[in-house]
C-alpha cells in the first residue's frame, strides 16, 4: 500500500456524483436494477485487485454485490437509438474500491449481457470483463422473471425472481444505502498496458424501493471466485431506473 494513498471522504464521495465538464460519449439508461450485497473479508477483496487499487470500506467492512438489470437506449452522443442493438440485458458482480487519489468506484468482476455488439465493443474500448450470456427477463404480473447463463458455462444458470416494493427514503450520506448504490466512477484494467484505467457516469440520484426477492441464486458469484454459499444478502434494494450519460474512460493519473 502507498505511504501516499488518500481514504475517500464524504467530499470525495459528493465529489464523484457532480457531472464532469466534458462531453459524455454514450447514453443509456439503466432499469429495473435488483441489487443484493453481501459482506465480504477485506482481504478476500483485496489480493483480487491490481496495483494501486484498494477495498473501499464502510465502517471497515467490504462488499461484494450482484446485479441484474436491463440495457436501454444505448446510443453513441451523435447517433439514435437503434432497434434490436439498443436495448438488452446485463447482470454484473462487482465490489467497491478507491484508487490512491481517493476516488471511490466500483471494480467488476464480471458483467454479463445478451448483446455480442455491445460485449465486443466494451472489451475493446472500455476493458471491461464482459461476457456473451444467454439471458432472459419477463414481467409476470409485478414479478420480474430474470436468468442468465453464460455461454462458456452453459450449464450454470443465475436466476432471480423479485419485484418492487415501497419507496425508499433517499439515502444520505454516509448511509450503508449510499456507499452500496451511489457509484459514479469504474475502474478497469489494461493487461497488455498493464496500467489502470478510471471512467465516470453521471446520473440522478437512484430512486430506492424495498426489493422484494423470491428468488436468487449465486451462480455467477462462485465463477467470480467468491463462496457465498446460501448465505442470504445482507442488504438489497431495487430501482426503477435512471437515465445515464457516459464519460471516456482514461489511465488513472
Amino acid at each position: 500500500m502507498s505511504l501516499f494513498m488518500k481514504l475517500p471522504a464524504l467530499d470525495d464521495r459528493f465529489a464523484a456524483t457532480q457531472r464532469p465538464k466534458s462531453s459524455p460519449v454514450m447514453f443509456q439508461r439503466w432499469s429495473e436494477l435488483l441489487f443484493l450485497h453481501w459482506e465480504i473479508g477485506v482481504d478476500e477483496i483485496a489480493r483480487t485487485l491490481p496495483e494501486g487499487l484498494y477495498p473501499d470500506l464502510h465502517e471497515g467492512k467490504a462488499w461484494l454485490g450482484l446485479v441484474p438489470f436491463y440495457m436501454q437506449n444505448i446510443r453513441p452522443r451523435f447517433l439514435p437509438a437503434v432497434p434490436g442493438i439498443s436495448n438488452f440485458l446485463e447482470m454484473n458482480v462487482r465490489t467497491y474500491v478507491h484508487d490512491e487519489q481517493g476516488r471511490p468506484g466500483v471494480w467488476f468482476y464480471s458483467l454479463d449481457a445478451n448483446q455480442s455488439l455491445a460485449v465486443s465493443v466494451a472489451q475493446r474500448f472500455f476493458h471491461l470483463p464482459y461476457h456473451r450470456a444467454e439471458m432472459k427477463a419477463e414481467h409476470r404480473e409485478d414479478l420480474i422473471h430474470y436468468s442468465c447463463s453464460r455461454r462458456s458455462i452453459p450449464d450454470q444458470t443465475t436466476t432471480f425472481i423479485y419485484s418492487a416494493g415501497e419507496p425508499l427514503p433517499t439515502p444520505s450520506p454516509g448511509s450503508l444505502a449510499y456507499f452500496l448504490v451511489e457509484r459514479y466512477y469504474l475502474f478497469a484494467h489494461h493487461k497488455q498496458q498493464m496500467k489502470n484505467l478510471i471512467g465516470q457516469v453521471h446520473h440522478r440520484p437512484y430512486p430506492l424501493v424495498e426489493a422484494k426477492v423470491d428468488q436468487w441464486s449465486a451462480e455467477a458469484i462462485e465463477q467470480a471466485g467468491f463462496n457465498i454459499g446460501s448465505r442470504a444478502p445482507d442488504h438489497s434494494a431495487m430501482s426503477h431506473g435512471v437515465d445515464v450519460s457516459v464519460f471516456a474512460i482514461e489511465s488513472v493519473s
